[in-house]
């Protein structure tokens, strides 16, 4: 609701229309301040402000209260920048700027390239296409993600904005027809071909033999997205944000949401991986699965002191990375996160900004 006045005077006019009620000349209401005539003669022409400490002297002089000059003095200079073509124009474009970043990390967006306009209106325009909104103070709701499995919350804006980003890299790409059993069987496989780190460059391809979308966007900051899967017009999506680094890590991620795909997740819902417990039926279900197709086979028996030539021996036996192996250990206790075995390991960053 506006309650701005359809029209405000100068205080100075205000203050002569209180002089002249009680029939007093500026010389004698000088006086009475203890100030100097020219000191009224300014503020009543509008050459000088009301500051705090000549309000007190007119209030006490007045009887009015020294917040009633300042508000009236504020509410004049308020109005006149209202009626100011060129101010009304910056107030848009700084309501404007506020909205673009009440939507989306705005900041990151330039930096990433997403939003290549230069002009405020412009980066409106182009936010409006990646949320596939009409209007830029239209709510996003991306049909993905009218529903998410994490723990019944909403979908935060900086969560929303990386998603769109996902999908609009996945309309890019041009798969083959969708297929569980060849997904199933990429799965059963994919820690063995991906032994190195640069064979996580040939994956978008391998994915897309199996009718599957695979993409990477770094996850924004803050959000602490691990990965996403969801279904875009009967084809499944995978995003990726590569926030682990290191070999086992994203491949667990990718492998989790393979899991989701196969098990029909995805058939109503976006399912959106987060740095949180996984302790709801679904991602207990794909993380079972998923930690199965990760180590293909059991592990022989661990010695009380695991040493590097255990580890590769290992890791040779199951055509894995030996750092798959020490992600296995760590996560089951049986091996610190401090160890010496997973110094320096290996990360695929590189390879997921080739996607």
């Amino acid at each position: 609701m506006n309650t701005a006045p359809a029209e405000a005077f100068p205080v100075g006019e205000h203050l002569l229309e209180e002089l002249e009620a009680r029939g007093w000349t500026q010389v004698e209401f000088a006086e009475i301040l203890g100030r100097p005539a020219q000191f009224v003669s300014e503020i009543i022409s509008g050459k000088k402000e009301i500051t705090r400490e000549s309000a007190a002297q007119i209030s006490a002089a007045l009887g009015s209260s020294p917040e009633y000059w300042l508000r009236y003095q504020d509410q004049y200079h308020l109005w006149r920048q209202a009626q100011d073509e060129n101010t009304r124009r910056q107030l848009d474009e700084v309501r404007l700027r506020a909205r673009l970043n009440e939507l989306a990390p705005l900041a990151v967006l330039r930096k990433r390239g997403v939003i290549t306009a230069t002009t405020i209106q412009g980066q409106a325009d182009q936010l409006c296409q990646l949320l596939e909104i009409e209007d830029i103070h239209d709510q996003p709701r991306l049909p993905m993600a009218a529903r998410r499995s994490n723990v019944g919350e909403q979908v935060s804006p900086t969560q929303l904005t990386w998603l769109a980003c996902v999908r609009r890299q996945a309309e890019q790409q041009h798969v083959s027809r969708y297929s569980a059993d060849r997904l199933r069987a990429l799965a059963e496989q994919l820690s063995r071909e991906v032994r190195v780190p640069s064979a996580f460059a040939d994956l978008p391809a391998r994915f897309a033999g199996a009718g599957v979308r695979l993409v990477h966007v770094e996850a924004f900051p803050s959000s602490k997205i691990d990965g996403a899967s969801f279904d875009m017009d009967g084809t499944p999506v995978i995003g990726l944000s590569g926030r682990g680094h290191r070999l086992d890590k994203v491949l667990f991620t990718l492998l989790h949401e393979v899991a989701h795909i196969v098990l029909n997740h995805i058939a109503d819902e976006v399912i959106l991986d987060e740095d949180n417990p996984r302790g709801r039926d679904r991602e207990q279900r794909a993380n079972e699965l998923a930690t199965n197709w990760a180590l293909p086979g059991p592990l022989p028996a661990i010695p009380e002191r695991i040493g590097q030539a255990w580890l590769t021996n290992t890791a040779n036996v199951l055509g894995v990375h030996p750092i798959v192996i020490v992600g296995r250990l760590q996560n089951s206790g049986l091996l610190s996160w401090r160890s010496a075995l997973a110094k320096d390991p290996p990360t695929v960053t590189r390879y997921l900004k080739d996607w």
